[in-house]
């Protein structure tokens, strides 16, 4: 087994320098996942990082999501819990300073075909309109579905508003003979399921 690499290393190797990985922790006061909500602009403005540098390590983040989406891309078998369909919204959705609706939709085997953005708002909120949703599932030929959006707050309880456009949902896939496995909210710091606290 190949021992891991610590991460102070590992930016090391990505930025070429030592000491310019131990500048990029104290700014971000050793909260990494904040590197993933930074732009290579914002990256730029850290002491001596310089634009080479910025771009380096946004680029390396970018990949770290976009192989985390391929692996749960390829996974043959089903989605069985809400912690294997976590993985991948908080690659997606947990790092962002905006709030997203995002629905899974899903194969008869519970396999993922396709991740869609349904809605973008403001940090506080977003609305989903289930005429999209369901316009969507029906051009994708999807059985089930698994709606998800984030909390850039951090918060994970949800809202009644989300209670009552989760209720919505449910019933409005029952005339389609579709299945809502759950509902997640997600953050940096973890997730709700709705289907893991029994509303769903």
């Amino acid at each position: 087994m190949v021992a891991r690499t610590p991460t102070p290393l590992l930016l090391a190797r990505i930025l070429g320098t030592s000491k310019g990985a131990q500048i990029l922790r104290e700014s971000v006061e050793g909260d990494l996942g904040r590197l993933a909500t930074m732009d290579p602009e914002e990256l730029m403005q850290v002491r001596g990082l310089g634009a080479e540098r910025a771009d380096r390590l946004w680029a390396a983040c970018e990949l770290g999501r976009r192989l985390l989406t391929f692996r749960l891309g390829q996974v043959r078998t089903p989605l069985q819990s809400s912690s294997e369909a976590v993985r991948y919204l908080q690659a997606q959705i947990g790092y962002l300073d905006h709030e997203v609706f995002c629905v899974m939709y899903l194969n008869r085997a519970l396999r993922l075909v396709k991740l869609e953005q349904v809605s973008q708002g403001g940090i506080t909120g977003t609305v989903a309109d289930p005429r999209i949703i369901f316009l969507k599932a029906l051009s994708l030929r999807a059985v089930s579905l698994i709606l998800g959006h984030n909390h850039p707050s951090g918060a994970l309880h949800p809202s009644e508003s989300d209670r009552e456009l989760t209720e919505k949902i449910r019933r409005a896939a029952e005339y389609f003979d579709m299945t809502v496995h759950d509902h997640l909210i997600v953050s940096r710091e973890g997730y709700y399921s709705f289907a893991d606290e029994g509303i769903l």
